[in-house]
Formats: structure tokens, sequence, C-alpha cells
């Protein structure tokens, strides 16, 4: 198993400490049959298959994949297992992470298991169950000011010797992720769903999913869904204009210049997909209609349902299967 370079093909370790190529460009993983056979379970927190929930509203069956439910409470710990579990395996004994919550608790929980030394930068803004969470891990964590994209640079220049375990750089965390849409393929009796609606901030649910499918043998229509106030995506995918990046409640979407944005329009545009902005006023009435059908998840979930909201604004087919993932709990926010 190596990385390399997906504008030069150069290739690089997977203990390497560089985070993309010297030509500037990103890392993807290359395995052999025998890598995949090979996942080194090692490092467990019990995760486990999780629901996909089937919910009749605004006359439209939605299928809503539960990943609340897993260990610290988010879909990031498939990529931090994964992760995680590789680097036991080469022998790499600290890390570290920038993110705005998810990624990071999710690192930090699988490095304690592994008695791995954590260091996480986070935006100084997120909330306090999120950061409370990655120091209860025992994780070092660092607040830096300016938002998102700052962390992720302040954490690439004081990275040292230090592994830099990204959620968005490293293709082993997307690999990880790809467990998901093997799940919801089976879940579904061994068919695939017709639409995803997927939150994107940087893109690693759309990205884990799309490999997933693309094992599998066939896609879904991925429909990536943003805040107005930052929608970096769904401004390249339908060539508008861009606009000035805002705060949205929704805390992990406020990204206003996704690393991977190149393979996030990739996986829409093969897989015939869409993307939508939503206004934040929308993630909230979606946020209390889960709530009151029981589901109470972070405000990523609730921009996902109001995006599939207004895609079928006009109704949708009574045969339509559209999935729509609870990325975390929202006891986080």
């Amino acid at each position: 198993m190596h990385f390399y370079c997906e504008r030069c093909k150069k290739e690089y370790p997977v203990a390497t400490h560089a985070y993309a190529c010297e030509c500037g460009g990103l890392f993807r993983l290359y395995q052999s049959a025998m890598d995949i056979a090979d996942r080194h379970e090692d490092v467990t927190l019990g995760e486990t298959q999780t629901p996909l929930l089937p919910i009749e509203m605004d006359r439209c069956r939605f299928y809503f994949k539960m990943e609340d439910r897993q260990p610290t409470g988010s879909f990031k710990d498939r990529g931090a297992k994964r992760l995680i579990g590789e680097l036991v395996h080469i022998g790499i004994d600290r890390v570290v992470i920038d993110s705005a919550g998810n990624a990071g608790a999710a690192v930090a929980a699988y490095a304690a298991a592994a008695g791995i030394a954590c260091r996480v930068y986070v935006p100084d803004d997120i909330s306090a169950e999120r950061a409370k969470q990655i120091t209860a891990y025992g994780a070092d964590v660092i607040r830096v000011p300016n938002g998102r994209m700052n962390a992720s640079s302040v954490a690439r220049a004081e990275l040292g010797s230090d592994y830099y375990a990204s959620h968005v750089y490293n293709p082993l965390f997307a690999d990880g992720i790809k467990s998901m849409a093997q799940e919801i393929y089976h879940q579904l009796g061994d068919t695939v769903p017709d639409y995803i609606f997927v939150p994107v901030g940087n893109g690693s649910l759309l990205l884990g999913l799309y490999l997933g499918f693309v094992e599998i043998g066939r896609l879904p229509r991925f429909v990536g869904v943003q805040s107005t106030k930052c929608a970096p995506v769904v401004e390249a995918f339908h060539g508008l204009q861009e606009t000035p990046r805002k705060s949205t409640i929704a805390e992990t979407l406020r990204v206003g210049a996704p690393p991977r944005l190149p393979g996030i329009l990739k996986a829409l545009r093969n897989s015939s997909g869409d993307a939508v902005a939503v206004e934040d006023s929308e993630i909230l009435k979606a946020a209390k209609t889960l709530n009151h059908r029981g589901i109470y998840a972070e405000l990523t979930a609730a921009a996902a349902l109001a995006g599939a909201r207004s895609f079928f604004a006009d109704g949708m087919p009574d045969n339509y299967r559209v999935v729509i993932p609870v990325p975390g709990s929202g006891l986080k926010r």
C-alpha cells in the first residue's frame, strides 16, 4: 500500500510526513487486493453497523443513515479507525489534525485507544461541547482565531515531526468511510439508492461514499448541500460568481475553499448529481422537523434534509429511495 500524487503520479510511502506531493498535488491511495483484505483491526472502540431509518415526511419517504450512533457520535469514526489502525501498524506515535470538531474528536479517541499522542487545532469559536469532548480523550487542543481554514493553515505550519492525520489530505480517512456505502447498499437489499443528499464542508463524507459506491459498481445521484452563507461547491458546480464567505449555523460546513474541490465536483458530475445551497433559516426548520420525529442531530443533517426538501419541492416519485446521512449527534451543538 502507498500514496500517489493525483497530478504527477509520484509515489510516497504511507509513513511519509508530507501531506501533499512536492508538485502540489494531493495524495490518493493505491492498495492491492492483499492490502484490502488486511484491515488491521487492532484498534477498535466497538463500532458497529448503523441503522438506516425510514421516515415518512413531506409526503416523501427518506432513509436516514444514523451515524450519530458511532462511538464518538459521528461518521468520522469510520475514517479515524482506518487511519489510526494503519498508523499503529507502521509505528507512528504522534499525530496532528485540524478540525471543526467531529474529525478531531474521532482521531483523538482512536489515537487514545492506540496509545498515540494527539494534537488538535480547532477554530476558536467551536462549540464548548466539541472542545470538551476532544480534550476528554487526552488530546492537546490548540484554538486558532479567524476560522476553520486558518486552523488548517496553522496546523500544517506547526506540524514539525508529527504525522498529519488529516481527514482532508490523508486518503486513508476517506477509505474508511467507504464502509458506509457498503452498509447502505446491503440495508437496501443489495440495491443502490436513487439519491443521497450529502452536507459538504471539506467533502470527506461525499468522497468516501463516492469511492464506496464506485467499488460496488453503480452510483446513486449525489447532491451536495451547503449553506448559502458558505457555498463554494455550489458556486463551482453551477459556474456562479464567488460570494463572500460568512459564518453559518452549521459549523462543519464553514469551509470556504475545500482542498479537494476538484474531486468533489467529479463525484457530483460522474453521478449525474447536483449541488444546492439552503438558507440557515431552512436548516433550522429542518432541525425542528427532525427533533419532532425523535432525531436530535447536528445541523449538517438538517442541512441535508433542507436540501432534499428544496430539490423535491415539486414532489418526489413514490418509488425513489432517498438517503440522508445523519453525520453526527446533536449533543455536540
